[in-house]
């Protein structure tokens, strides 16, 4: 069976692509496991890491909103696709065109040339939590109305709606998670206004300094890169019947404030490393970073078999041996 992975060669594509290698097999439509033939890894580019060295997969770069793209990345061997390819909140929200293109419109490209092929492949969408907003309750429900403050925001919640009638319609097996904010995300950071929840955290052990542009009660809604994964590919064994009306969930997380993640940093690292660390507000990201959700009961994930990280210490310990092999800058 072949599978694709968009935005492959990302953080978390690249992450997923390795464990669907060493897993060997996968869901397809028919809910049984199948050998994983090939992985079909799509990105506008390389990525800062290498692929595996595996003849498994078969990579191929371009800008997966340009027409054709997507029809030429999906045949009738195409058994599972794991949709991650996505402009990131804060480059959304300065680049509404953009976003518009990358985060909706490729979206709807893709699903149409699962539609044309005819066979009902089994789809995972990489949605967020930022599709809630405005006027929320103090917890996020699962039956808590989706009013989206941000481009990001409403072009993941639009896909949403349409996957869940693809899959009503019988042209997809779709299911979307709402991701909280991913920590730690290694390497450089990005436009996400959610990056500096992972570099409060990164730069600091990684020995340079950083400014945070929100205060230390701002609270934050995550999820470490470990638990994505499994979350994707648990998300990609469940029936479609477990999913019952809706196709979309909230993922487990765990709500920290940006103090409790210094704290978790300084009981890891001590304080020399902790000091690294200033603050500066930024009226840009704390206007997005506000207006998302911080506290969710998701009872329907946690039914499925979603899991939640234990504390945030381990979320830290984490990110020092998946990737800064086993030790951090004094």
């Amino acid at each position: 069976m072949k599978v694709l992975v968009t935005g492959g060669t990302g953080f978390l594509g690249h992450r997923l692509v390795s464990a669907l290698l060493q897993r060997g097999a996968i869901c397809g439509a028919d809910g049984a496991e199948h050998e994983i033939e090939r992985i079909i890894v799509s990105d506008i580019g390389p990525g800062v890491i290498p692929l595996p060295d595996d003849p498994r997969i078969d990579l191929r770069l371009g800008d997966f909103s340009e027409p054709g793209a997507a029809e030429s990345l999906v045949d009738a061997d195409t058994g599972a696709i794991f949709h991650l390819a996505a402009v990131v909140s804060g480059e959304a929200e300065q680049n509404f065109e953009l976003g518009m293109r990358i985060n909706f419109h490729a979206s709807v490209r893709l699903l149409d040339a699962i539609r044309a092929r005819g066979h009902c492949p089994r789809l995972v969408f990489t949605s967020s939590v930022a599709a809630y907003g405005g006027d929320m309750p103090e917890v996020i429900e699962d039956s808590t109305i989706l009013t989206p403050q941000t481009s990001y925001g409403s072009q993941k919640a639009a896909v949403e709606l349409l996957l869940g009638d693809y899959s009503r319609k019988g042209f997809v097996d779709g299911r979307a998670l709402r991701l909280p904010t991913v920590v730690v995300r290694p390497g450089k950071a990005n436009a996400a206004a959610s990056s500096f929840a992972s570099a409060i955290i990164r730069e600091p052990l990684e020995g340079r300094g950083y400014t945070c542009p929100v205060t230390e009660e701002t609270g934050v809604w995550l999820l470490s890169p470990r638990r994505v994964i499994e979350s994707f590919i648990h998300a990609a064994t469940l029936p479609p019947e477990a999913f019952g009306m809706s196709r979309a969930l909230a993922l487990p997380g765990m709500t920290v404030t940006v103090g409790e993640m210094v704290a978790g940093l300084r009981e890891v690292a001590g304080d020399r490393v902790a000091e690294r660390l200033k603050f500066e507000r930024n009226p840009f990201i704390e206007r997005i970073v506000y207006g998302w959700a911080t506290k969710f009961r998701p009872e329907r994930a946690l039914a499925l078999g979603f899991a939640p990280d234990e504390d945030f210490r381990s979320v830290v310990e984490a990110f020092v041996e998946d990737d800064l092999g086993g030790s951090y800058v004094q």
